[in-house]
């Protein structure tokens, strides 16, 4: 393939795999744009492997993370291109590992190994848009509750894989039907053996998505009825935390109003409340008027609410996103501080110097403190797992929150809103529900919320920029997964198992060229 084909395909792989996310929801293009960019790395050297897989990583991380232009568009296309480098080493790995014998195994390995550094490093790492977070209402969703997202990563990537393995062989066998002779009768069996490899390839395609129809998914666990309460906002965009008390009182507001509906008999009583991050950007604990509006909403509704706001460290310096327990009895209690603040968002590496050079960073004029300690706490009737906003896309975070009975995500999306990070978000809640097997209330200042179920299945959803409470009753749990008990260790023996066939066939190339 000449080098303009080969760019334009490793281009048309990276734009293949983006609507296979939401909200487009094409999952079957994410294996098949790995398939795609598969095949343009075959025979290449790694130099230019590198190169051709960047520009897919260009091409998919662009229109992927479009949502960040509403920040600044030099942020966006920064980010995107940052993300696009990790695709580097991998496009050289997969030039190198093709030359293997069953190269499909080792091709989906190290997209493990891609995402495993692309979400620890640097700053934390930042791991939206894994290829598992295509596939969260997909057959191989439910091999989450087995190896966490690594896991489904890497059968969405074999099965690309396995889609070229299959293309090669086709392309193989015809090209050996038009080498034969016409009418060569005993080159047929010989055509039929060449396309052998591919009907093997498909087989296998077969089962791995048959296995995940076969896994059976949890239903069970003691009912508890919950209400999830996103009050809106006045405006969407960076400027909407400038009315913060309007913010605060939209979401009391909605809980007198749920508390108004219990009383009539028009919804049952929740049994706990859970509010968005940002719902008070008032911070309670100095501000009276706003413990006075959080305590009067928690009393009338009567129940424990999870409350999301801002609080300052006892120094001052720092600001901490909290939930906090408020019962209607005691007032404030046990909190979650956030431990993953967003770099550049919620505190700025380099201050010094950033702030010289771009202006906006003055919006951020004390830094985010990191918490500490686990996510879980005792709300009402059951032990929840807090993690707050993009915190749902980090593996360990929510792994370690994992034992609590219910899973809860506050987030505040209005920054993004009407952009493709906030059902993005909710798929990855999908995906969590599924390898935890835990009910998991989504509660976003702005949208979307939702309640969903240990399955994956979305038992409600609330629509952008609207007033919205929520409540259902749902399964609280406390079976651990399989996904539980094995860790980190599928993602590592998978990231490994990739760098080893690198070295084979680094050292086969070696031993080659020596002979």
């Amino acid at each position: 393939m000449a080098a303009r084909s080969a760019t334009g395909v490793a281009t048309a792989a990276g734009l293949l795999m983006w609507p296979a996310f939401p909200p487009f929801d094409l999952t079957p293009l994410a294996p098949v744009g790995v398939a795609l960019l598969t095949l343009v790395l075959i025979g290449r050297s790694a130099r230019t492997g590198a190169w051709l897989a960047f520009l897919a990583g260009a091409a998919f991380f662009v229109p992927a993370l479009e949502g960040i232009s509403r920040v600044g568009p030099d942020g966006w296309i920064i980010l995107s291109l940052v993300e696009a480098a990790y695709f580097l080493p991998l496009g050289a790995g997969i030039a190198l590992v093709t030359r293997l014998p069953g190269w499909p195994v080792w091709t989906a390995a190290l997209w493990v190994g891609e995402e495993l550094i692309r979400g620890r490093v640097p700053f934390g790492g930042f791991p939206w848009a894994r290829l598992a977070f295509s596939q969260t209402a997909t057959p191989l969703t439910p091999y989450a509750s087995f190896g966490g997202a690594p896991l489904v990563t890497f059968l969405t990537a074999l099965i690309g894989g396995l889609l070229a393995c299959a293309g090669v062989a086709v392309h193989r066998a015809r090209s050996k039907a038009a080498r034969s002779p016409e009418g060569d009768v005993d080159e047929r069996p010989g055509t039929r053996r060449a396309l052998l490899p591919a009907a093997v390839c498909l087989a296998a395609v077969g089962a791995v998505v048959g296995g995940g129809l076969l896994i059976p998914t949890p239903a069970d666990g003691r009912p508890v009825t919950v209400a999830v309460v996103q009050g809106n906002v006045p405006r969407l965009g960076l400027d909407f935390l400038g009315q913060r008390k309007a913010v605060l009182d939209n979401h009391v507001k909605a809980t007198h109003d749920l508390a108004a509906r219990v009383r009539a008999g028009r919804v049952a009583k929740p049994e706990l409340v859970v509010w968005p991050e940002n719902a008070s950007d008032l911070d309670p604990y100095t501000e009276p008027d706003a413990y006075t509006a959080i305590d009067g909403a928690v009393k009338d509704i009567g129940v424990p609410v999870l409350v999301g706001a801002l609080t300052d460290t006892p120094d001052g310096k720092k600001v901490e996103n909290r939930g906090i327990v408020w019962d209607p009895s005691t007032g404030p209690g046990d909190y979650y501080v956030k431990r993953h603040p967003v770099p550049f968002g919620e505190y700025l590496p380099f201050r010094d110097v950033l702030t010289k050079l771009i202006t906006r960073f003055e919006r951020i004029p004390r830094d985010f403190a990191k918490g500490d300690r686990s996510g879980v706490m005792e709300l009402g009737p059951v032990d929840i797992g807090d993690v707050i906003c993009f915190e749902v896309a980090y593996d360990k975070e929510v792994r370690d929150v994992a034992r609590g009975n219910l899973l809860v995500v506050q987030t505040n999306n209005a920054t993004y809103g009407k952009t493709s990070l906030p059902p993005q978000q909710i798929a990855m809640s999908r995906l969590r529900a599924v390898e935890h097997g835990r009910t998991i209330l989504v509660a976003a200042t702005s949208g979307i919320s939702a309640i969903v179920a240990p399955d994956g299945r979305m038992v409600d959803r609330s629509r952008e920029f609207v007033p919205a409470v929520q409540v259902a009753s749902v399964p609280a749990r406390t079976a651990r997964t399989a996904s539980d008990r094995l860790g980190e260790a599928p993602e590592w023996a998978l990231a490994l198992l990739g760098l080893g066939a690198v070295c084979a066939a680094a050292w086969t190339a070696r031993k080659n060229e020596g002979n």
